[in-house]
């Protein structure tokens, strides 16, 4: 019986009691059961007694009683305690319950999956980085946890586009050019511009695919520079990106919005909602309607439109493309953005609670990493997988919340021990991989039988609780945008696994005969695997099959 079925089972009880006339109150819709975090309370447990409680105008211990009357007959479960004030603790038979060993590994790789978000079609922009440099450890936690996130949404039945915002237009897509040809001719880089040694290196490559551009006047030789060090400095971060196991949808051009009069048709839009003023010669979006601490200029008083106006434009072009629900990504120095973009969100007609969603990640450090020698003073997210792999990286930075500070330890992350939270995972993985490879050498296979009824160690009990509970996980993560709540599931999962692998046996002892008990065990070892290559999955993160 899964966490959903009880429910069901529950809800299903309450009807009948109503009915019945032995409880008055609106059956809801869903009836929510928990693990106990004590074991002895039993396999799973209910408040909804003591929710209900008032709406019957009966204490929440009648109420409990009421429905553990109706319980305790459902098929499957051995016992019902009602305990404190009215919670029912509910135990299950030992047959109910290893039925779920079968029911994921025939699920195998939808289980985990749910509709909890199903209808809501999201805009998901993150890493966003400007196409003037390489990306740097403080991109490489939003593309860790934006691709996390991605893969979450859409396993809860979201309809997702992962997007990167190319910030390709304005004076820093001069500063850069202007560096570009600065290296390319022996000159200093101008006073702005970027000095790292891939400047030099895009410069080698600009120069060896267009070799005229030293015959070509300074005015036409910079823009040669710029759209050519662009285009090779985008194509690096997106195979980066790729590398890192990262993928987006759509790459948008925030020249397109200028290029297509976008910016302009957006101000006349705002204007018409009737947010706009010119007051100074300038242009104003008066943000402070809807909470923001000022005005934003989206026109300068000498024609020269903001970074503000593009961001209106590109807020438009999500809510026109059909986005019902838009989540920006951004970093820890762009918290100021987040009342603008609400207000900018309301001055559009939008419910910035509804359609939009701004995450802010907080800075990130690894003790031991080394700055990036072509780059200048930062940290190269290529570099920081080159030493610490892609899984460890990945994995690491899907575990904390993106709004907790972080430092990680390079040393703990390049250990093959249990004080490594990626190995720790990954080789349990491993670990259930190799049992199925030894119940082959040895005779053991799932097809000979399955009798769930022997999955009744207290082991067995505890890892196929922890089973039960992954889509639930999945679905909490994805609707709180909290990826590590998988990872910190599966190092649980974990420990309930090595537990049962020291306590149980899937292949017999030299003197024994294979049993059904050894090939009911192999079900929920299968199961288990399934379950950590699915979690795994989710965070981007492979799942060895030998480590």
């Amino acid at each position: 019986m899964t966490p959903d079925q009880l429910s069901a089972a529950v809800r299903a009880c309450l009807l009948a009691a109503v009915e019945a006339g032995e409880l008055a109150v609106v059956v809801p819709d869903e009836v929510r059961v928990e693990r106990p975090k004590q074991r002895e309370h039993g396999d799973w447990s209910t408040n909804i007694a003591l929710q209900l409680a008032k709406q019957a105008g009966r204490p929440p211990r009648e109420v409990a009683l009421a429905l553990a009357a109706r319980l305790g007959e459902v098929a499957g479960v051995k016992s019902v305690d009602v305990a404190g004030p009215g919670f029912l603790n509910v135990v299950l038979d030992a047959a109910s319950a290893g039925e779920l060993a079968r029911t994921i590994v025939e699920a195998g790789a939808a289980y985990g999956r749910s509709d909890a978000l199903t209808g809501h079609v999201l805009n998901l922009e993150f890493v966003s980085a400007n196409p003037t440099g390489p990306l740097h450890i403080g991109h490489t936690r939003w593309a860790a946890l934006g691709d996390a996130l991605g893969r979450l949404l859409s396993a809860a039945g979201a309809q997702v586009t992962r997007e990167f915002y190319v910030n390709d237009a304005g004076a820093q897509m001069d500063r850069f050019g202007a560096s570009v040809l600065a290296r390319l001719r022996g000159t200093e880089v101008p006073e702005g511009g970027y000095k790292g040694e891939y400047v030099a290196e895009l410069a080698v490559k600009v120069r060896a695919e267009h070799p005229e551009i030293d015959g070509l006047p300074d005015d036409e030789a910079l823009v040669l520079a710029r759209e050519a060090g662009y285009r090779l400095q985008l194509g690096e971060i997106q195979q980066t990106l790729a590398d890192f196991g990262v993928h987006f949808d759509v790459w948008f051009s925030e020249r397109t919005l200028h290029e297509a009069g976008a910016v302009e048709a957006a101000i006349e839009r705002l204007r018409e909602q009737g947010h706009v003023d010119d007051r100074d010669g300038a242009v104003w979006l008066r943000t402070t309607d809807f909470g923001d601490d000022k005005d934003r200029v989206l026109v300068k008083a000498d024609g020269e439109k903001t970074y503000f106006a593009a961001d209106a434009a590109y807020y438009l072009s999500k809510k026109d493309r059909g986005f019902g629900e838009k989540i920006y990504m951004l970093g820890a120095d762009h918290h100021g953005y987040v009342q603008r973009l609400k207000a900018l969100a309301a001055c559009a007609g939008d419910d910035p609670e509804v359609n939009l969603e701004v995450l802010i990640g907080q800075l990130v450090s690894v003790g031991g990493a080394k700055l990036s020698k072509r780059a200048g003073n930062i940290i190269e997210l290529r570099d920081l997988v080159d030493w610490l792999g892609v899984d460890a990286v990945r994995y690491s930075l899907a575990r904390y919340p993106a709004d907790s500070p972080l430092t990680l330890d390079g040393e703990v992350l390049t250990r093959r021990t249990n004080d490594n939270p990626v190995f720790y995972v990954q080789y349990a993985h491993a670990r259930l991989a190799g049992i199925a490879r030894n119940a082959v050498e040895a005779g053991v296979r799932r097809e000979d039988g399955f009798d769930p009824a022997l999955l009744d160690d207290p082991t067995d009990t505890a890892l196929l609780g922890a089973l039960a509970e992954m889509p639930r996980v999945v679905a909490h993560a994805a609707q709180l945008r909290e990826p590590h709540r998988v990872a910190r599931h599966l190092e649980e999962l974990a420990g309930h696994f090595h537990r049962w692998y020291d306590a149980t046996r899937v292949t017999p002892r030299a003197e024994e005969s294979v049993t059904d008990a050894h090939r009911s065990r192999l079900w929920l070892a299968e199961a288990a695997r399934v379950v950590f290559a699915n979690g795994l999955d989710l965070l981007g993160v492979s799942a060895p099959e030998r480590m």
